[in-house]
């Protein structure tokens, strides 16, 4: 047999957690042939390589897509350092927020690779599914699937509405507006497996984007993540024109953000008719409106808009300067960050209404002992990261410590999710929407905030799991077989 047979016989390559460790493999090659010309090149080289270890760690049959998610994001805004330090031509350390820059980077990228140990260590030996279980969701029909999203949408809808009467009740009520993430992601996964209903994702992700501008923050995001997340756990045939579709996403993503990075400050401003606000006063069709003529008039300086959100993407100086201000007068009481992030979650707003709010801001001032004009002018807030929080009460390398005790309980919660007694997308579905629960700011969010989302997404779901999925699954199953009977 020639070698030409052989290779027009050979079956194409399954997009899955293999595939992408395979690609950041070239990312990684790519880094370190690059490293010697950029002003970082240890840092370039090396963390260039860190996405292709974790996956190398975490990669098994029965990995979620979902974890790509998780790490690759985190690794990005880490990694995303390196590029800013090389436009501006210095080092890591000589920049603006001092020589513990460095040590922030490397302390990062060694927490993502204790949080990977961790998730091998729990999820390691978890069967994976069989063939009847990955396609037990083919005999399902479009239109169910998107009424279950149309659903979830209006539930997310009422959810917000009732958070703002019940202020107490915001997290659970968070935590059980998720659902719609687990229709969308059921929906594009059904999709792309099955060649059924283009158009109807088409429209859902059109309207999604549209949906995400018309709020205070970049919500058109999620979009592409649900969508590119729920191809890998589709496990889709990777093809030339797959490729192409990817490239062609991607660069609508970047335009987009770019976009956004153009007009956030103006468009926020306009939407709340104050810059000290995050209340919207503005109707939906003039916020629209506003955004329409930027897009149909835009005027973007692409080189001071593509840096602005470069620099809005990583997000290692801020623990720099938490190390600075840490070694030369660390925190009074001993694990305080722990102490309150646990004491939050363990008193409920429900029955302790008068629980005091959280403040990322007072943190930040009071661990990196700083402020940013434009978060404060805008009313938003801004975080230290829980890396940088596990840090203060632990140092290095305790705080790695810190780091796989996390790493174990959100990698229980994980396993837990994956016993779900529900077809395998869904439970692929359920943990997505976990990890972007947890993980929407990446390493921005703050450590009451992942403990928080956690737990609550905990109860909400095991209690969802037992009443509502089982008879979600079981109404898809008997209208499919309705269809079938239909047209036998």
């Amino acid at each position: 047999m020639t070698t030409a047979a052989v290779l027009r016989t050979r079956p194409a390559p399954t997009l899955d957690v293999n595939l992408v460790r395979l690609g950041f493999a070239y990312v990684g090659g790519v880094c370190a042939v690059l490293a010697p010309f950029s002003s970082v090149p240890l840092e370039f080289a090396v963390g260039g390589a860190v996405p292709w270890l974790i996956l190398r760690i975490i990669g098994t049959p029965a990995t979620p897509a979902a974890l790509l998610y998780f790490f690759v994001w985190q690794w990005l805004q880490v990694f995303a350092r390196v590029p800013q330090a090389w436009v501006d031509g210095e080092t890591l350390s000589n920049g603006l927020y001092g020589p513990n820059v460095t040590r922030a980077y490397w302390y990062m990228m060694a927490s993502l690779v204790v949080l990977a140990l961790m998730f091998r260590l729990v999820l390691g030996n978890v069967k994976p599914a069989t063939p009847a279980q990955r396609t037990a969701h083919y005999k399902w029909q479009v239109n169910d699937l998107l009424r279950l999203y149309i659903a979830g949408s209006v539930l997310g809808f009422v959810v917000v509405l009732a958070a703002r009467v019940v202020p107490s009740a915001q997290q659970p009520l968070g935590a059980l507006g998720q659902v719609k993430f687990v229709g969308l992601f059921m929906l594009f996964a059904y999709v792309l497996s099955t060649g059924r209903g283009t158009k109807v994702m088409v429209g859902v992700v059109l309207f999604e984007i549209a949906a995400g501008f018309s709020g205070f923050l970049s919500d058109f995001r999620s979009v592409f993540i649900y969508l590119g997340i729920s191809t890998i756990a589709a496990r889709i045939k990777w093809s030339g024109t797959v490729a192409v579709i990817s490239i062609i996403g991607l660069m609508a993503l970047v335009t987009l953000s770019l976009f956004w990075t153009s007009v956030k400050m103006d468009y926020r401003t306009f939407a709340a008719q104050s810059d000290e606000s995050q209340a919207i006063v503005m109707p939906l069709s003039d916020r629209l409106a506003f955004l329409g003529g930027r897009a149909l008039a835009p005027n973007i300086d692409l080189s001071r808009t593509s840096y602005q959100l470069l620099i809005r993407l990583a997000y290692v100086d801020i623990f720099g300067s938490v190390i600075d201000v840490q070694e030369a007068s660390p925190e009074a009481m001993p694990m305080r960050q722990w102490r309150e992030a646990i004491g939050h979650v363990l008193v409920p707003r429900m029955l302790f209404p008068g629980k005091a709010e959280l403040s990322d801001s007072e943190v930040y001032t009071r661990l990196a002992r700083g402020f940013t004009f434009e978060d404060i002018r805008m009313g938003t807030s801004i975080s230290v990261g829980y890396m940088g929080e596990i840090f203060a009460d632990m140092g290095f390398p305790g705080m790695l410590v810190g780091m796989a005790f996390l790493g174990l309980m959100i990698a229980g919660v994980i396993r837990l999710i994956l016993s779900f007694q529900v077809p395998l997308i869904m439970r692929e579905a359920i943990i997505m929407a976990f990890m972007s629960s947890m993980a929407t700011t990446g390493v921005e969010i703050s450590l009451p905030k992942v403990l928080g989302a956690m737990f609550m997404f905990f109860i909400v779901f095991v209690m969802l799991n037992k009443f509502l999925f089982p008879k979600v699954v079981k109404w898809l199953d008997q209208r499919s077989a309705l269809a079938r009977l239909k047209y036998s």
